[in-house]
């Protein structure tokens, strides 16, 4: 028996999820939306990064990180903002990129933007996401990062 969070599509939520989000629309994002266990699943369908990198980058240990799975636990709402722009972030990269191994290669090789080192290291917090999406910006308008 299917819950109410596996009937909902990965596709519906990824396409709910602007690839650039500003921090007005994000306020509004999570006042109308509740980012839920779905939304993590959907960034592991899309990319290639598992429970423990995901976890990571969300400051919570994994027994806390798989206890979100079960449906009776939410977020906190820093985690649930943190979700979205991870989420947002995804999809931005691998648009940019063509493909989520295009991305996940760039996010996993040391950057001299990025004070040599890897982008990936600066998903743990929110201003590292969007220092990560500024470079996006500049290399979407041709700045060689």
């Amino acid at each position: 028996m299917k819950t109410k969070h596996e009937i909902v599509e990965d596709t519906s939520l990824w396409e709910e999820v602007p690839a650039q989000i500003s921090d007005s629309e994000v306020l509004v994002f999570l006042q109308n939306k509740e980012i839920d266990w779905r939304y993590v699943e959907t960034i592991k369908k899309r990319t290639d990064f598992n429970d423990d990198v995901i976890g990571d980058w969300l400051n919570v240990s994994p027994k806390t990180f798989r206890s979100y799975r079960q449906t009776e636990n939410k977020f906190k709402a820093n985690v649930q903002e943190h979700i979205l722009l991870l989420l947002a972030l995804m999809k931005r990269g691998i648009e940019l990129f063509g493909t989520n191994k295009g991305f996940d290669q760039w996010l996993n090789t040391q950057n001299f933007f990025f004070d040599n080192r890897r982008p990936v290291m600066y998903l743990t917090t929110v201003s590292g996401i969007r220092f990560v999406n500024d470079r996006l910006t500049a290399m979407e308008f041709g700045d060689n990062v």
